[in-house]
């Protein structure tokens, strides 16, 4: 069988309220990941080691440092025009709105995929941490003739009342759509759980373009609540299982179909504790599957006198006589002597002053941490400076860029 041309959409629009104040000068997929990513690079990375190099990023709210991450991250291939990353804002050139939901996002760029015209065309979010072999899931599509295929993650029922829900039979072809429903349909070969929608879909490109246009017609503008409800009438749909899902090179000590939406400051928090470890959840290290990112061209990590248990410590970093324990310490953070740091994630170019302790707290970027401080022994101080999340994290929203900062940091 001929392999198809598949072009891929990734939405990257998203505004990430909920991750607010991380998000106050940065959309949700630009945002940090562990020690030198950011999230959209999860995606893009699965995208690229399956084969997939025509790539489209549809971005929206605050997306210059996304824009910029691109630019210098996702180079693929100047030779072959087929191979590409490319960022797209709206361009309102199917009227003058900005994207109204994920289908109208496609819908805006409706040429683009006239112009390649491909076989198949992913969409998928930008939104999530995870590694995933997508010519498995174009294999399960093209194998059973379907129209559409939806990416599903089995979850336990008691969970599921809180996803967009898909009720299958038992061959995988799609019967109904449910949106956190409170008696989720279960899964046909697992009664105790229920298949999660991942917002990821695989379609045939004819029919794709259709159903954007009658979409549009009607006034919709989400894939999930309105197209393919719609398509499910007249069209072969199916939801494809990731658990399913083998990618080279996974360890037997991770998670089996791991997958984070890290769309909370809990779920963010809480996903990069799973990074940790010697048998962590989700492993970086996996030559067979890499995740890519930016070339920082800084230094290693100095490490002068310090304590550092079960933690990652990234380039450019300086730390002194300190004791740091279950953290992520991202680029180019310096910290000082008789400085206590646990279970937190510190974001890059921050300075942490002589005495400081810190405690399951997110420090964002460019902050300068005064000697003496305490974040994260007191939950109603920090209440009072600080967002304080209802999983008892405490989070530093991005702070300034001091002269002392901004010449550590250049």
């Amino acid at each position: 069988m001929k392999p198809p041309k598949i072009l891929a959409f990734v939405m990257a629009g998203g505004e990430g309220s909920r991750l607010s104040p991380l998000t106050s000068d940065n959309s949700k997929p630009s945002l940090p990941f562990g020690s030198r990513y950011r999230i959209v690079d999860f995606v893009l990375s699965n995208l690229l080691n399956s084969g997939i190099q025509s790539i489209y990023l549809l971005v929206q709210y605050k997306s210059q440092s996304l824009i910029e991450h691109v630019r210098k991250a996702w180079v693929v291939s100047p030779m072959r025009n087929e191979e590409f990353v490319t960022v797209v804002p709206p361009q309102m050139m199917r009227g003058g709105d900005w994207f109204m939901g994920t289908a109208d996002a496609v819908y805006q760029n409706i040429n683009l995929i006239q112009m390649h015209n491909p076989d198949l065309v992913l969409v998928f979010g930008a939104d999530h941490v995870y590694r995933m072999d997508l010519q498995q899931m174009v294999d399960f599509h093209r194998d059973r003739n379907a129209d559409v295929t939806v990416a599903a993650l089995p979850v336990p029922l008691d969970e599921a009342k809180a996803f967009g829900v898909i009720g299958t039979d038992a061959d995988g072809r799609v019967r109904e759509f449910q949106e956190k429903p409170a008696n989720p349909a279960p899964m046909p070969s697992d009664p105790t759980q229920a298949y999660a929608s991942m917002g990821n879909y695989l379609f045939e490109a004819k029919v794709l373009v259709e159903a954007l246009k009658k979409a549009h017609q009607r006034g919709e503008h989400d894939f999930g609540q309105s197209v393919l409800p719609d398509l499910k009438q007249t069209h072969r749909l199916f939801a494809y299982d990731f658990a399913t899902n083998k990618v080279p090179g996974s360890k037997s000590y991770e998670d089996t179909a791991y997958w984070r939406d890290v769309g909370t400051l809990d779920a963010y928090f809480n996903a990069h504790q799973d990074l940790l470890g010697v048998a962590p959840r989700f492993d970086l290290f996996n030559p067979q599957w890499r995740i890519f990112s930016s070339n920082y061209q800084g230094p290693v990590a100095r490490i002068l006198d310090a304590s550092v248990h079960n933690s990652v410590i990234a380039a450019g970093s300086l730390v002194h006589q300190a004791s740091i324990r279950n953290t992520i310490i991202r680029r180019e953070v310096s910290i000082e002597d008789d400085v206590e740091i646990e279970d937190c994630v510190i974001q890059d170019y921050v300075w942490i002053k002589r005495g400081a302790r810190l405690r399951r707290v997110i420090v964002g970027p460019y902050n300068v941490i005064e000697a003496g401080t305490r974040i994260g022994y007191d939950r109603e101080q920090d209440s009072r400076r600080y967002h304080v999340t209802e999983g008892g994290v405490t989070v530093v929203g991005p702070g300034e860029v001091t002269s002392t900062m901004r010449a550590f940091s250049e």
